[in-house]
């Protein structure tokens, strides 16, 4: 029986002329996600993609899991591919989805007739499917409101498919379809979520990462290359820039008032990383920042933070609380690793009361006696490339 991946499109579907730019690079974004599993044929058609094994060696359940995180697909099904004949839907039906009505109390047939060349309606073959799959199976009720087992026909170009209910997909758009952008990587449970979110509108990600040794051990640097790995599904292969950051903290606590460590400090990274994003042509800068959780997140803060760059600032939790960043950081898979003991940059060098409402013009005078630019490019010189 030759089993296929069936994958829907999920926003792709609503674009215009170029519509086929996305559906492109979704399948070149499949395609990757597939290499390890074998050797598949990938190909679009009526707003679905067809992920076909070439050969009995291909994993397609591990495929299938893989393809679950790629974003741009709204569902998949594992399919069963037969000709296109309501008798053979049945047989293919019966053989292929026999475990599931072993386990099921009740089904339901629903199909879609995709070619309308297909001489029975939509109706007419799930009535006549239906009807021989209730006689076959006489342990198993039809119920056409709540099954527990959905059996799916579509009718297609090609072929015909037979499925149980698809499996929900990643949605948003694919990878890279939007362009690119560096996010800010801590260790924490705010930054992998704003990256996870951006990389689902289709923006491929250059993760930063700050790193201020001794002050910080190399535990908390492996912390932070476990998390952008466990992004991986989601954003594809990712290059870690670790960014030293001991000198500017050491700087910054010889001349700059304590109340403004975390701002100067964070104006820092902001400099550093425009500067990463216009070296690899990037639109963006993303952070984990969520509108009043800690003093370096207030209007005020952020304001001041971003004042020294000229690239604009994503921030996808901003409006987040703290309880919904930390469900989807469980859904995801990186909170367990975000919660390890292991303090990153900002943490260390916490002011023991820092300014909540600064004043642009405040910070800026507090950062005077600091060489700006000798300091940022030294920390571009230092940049360690981490491939997960």
């Amino acid at each position: 029986m030759e089993e296929i991946i069936l994958l829907k499109q999920g926003e792709i579907v609503l674009k215009g002329q170029n519509k086929r730019f996305f559906a492109q690079r979704l399948e070149s974004n499949i395609s990757r996600r597939l290499a390890p599993f074998g050797d598949f044929k990938v190909y679009t058609a009526q707003s679905t993609v067809y992920v076909e094994p070439q050969d009995a060696s291909c994993d397609t359940a591990g495929a299938f899991a893989a393809l679950r995180c790629v974003f741009g697909v709204i569902s998949l099904s594992r399919a069963a591919a037969c000709e296109k004949d309501a008798d053979a839907m049945l047989e293919t039906a019966k053989l292929y989805l026999k475990d599931d009505f072993a386990r099921a109390k009740s089904f339901k047939v629903e199909s879609k007739r995709a070619d309308k060349r297909f001489p029975m309606t939509s109706i007419q073959l799930s009535q006549y499917v239906g009807g021989e799959l209730s006689e076959a199976f006489p342990d198993v009720a039809v119920d056409v409101h709540n099954p527990e087992l959905l059996v799916t026909l579509e009718v297609r170009d090609y072929k015909a498919y037979v499925h149980a209910a698809p499996v929900q997909g990643a949605g948003g758009m694919p990878v890279g379809s939007n362009g690119r952008a560096v996010s800010l990587l801590s260790g924490g449970i705010d930054s992998p979520v704003a990256t996870y979110m951006i990389a689902k509108r289709g923006i491929s990600i250059i993760p930063v990462h700050f790193f201020s040794f001794p002050y910080t051990s190399q535990q908390a640097k492996e912390k932070v290359l476990t998390l952008a790995k466990e992004l991986t599904p989601y954003c594809g292969d990712l290059t870690v820039e670790v960014v030293p950051f001991t000198e500017i903290q050491q700087e910054m606590r010889k001349v700059c008032p304590e109340e403004y460590f975390t701002i100067i400090m964070r104006r820092f990274m902001m400099r550093i990383a425009e500067k990463i994003a216009n070296y690899n042509g990037c639109k963006a800068l993303v952070t984990g920042e969520s509108l009043g959780q800690v003093a370096s997140q207030t209007m005020e803060a952020m304001a001041a933070t971003e004042a020294c760059i000229g690239l604009p600032v994503l921030r996808p939790v901003v409006g987040m609380d703290k309880e919904e960043i930390v469900r989807l950081a469980r859904k995801i898979g990186t909170f367990e690793t975000s919660i390890l003991p292991y303090e990153d940059c900002c943490t260390v060098f916490m002011p023991r009361h820092p300014k909540t409402r600064p004043r642009l013009a405040e910070v800026e005078a507090a950062e005077t006696k600091l060489d700006i630019e000798g300091l940022v490019a030294k920390a571009i010189a230092g940049i360690e490339r981490v491939r997960v």
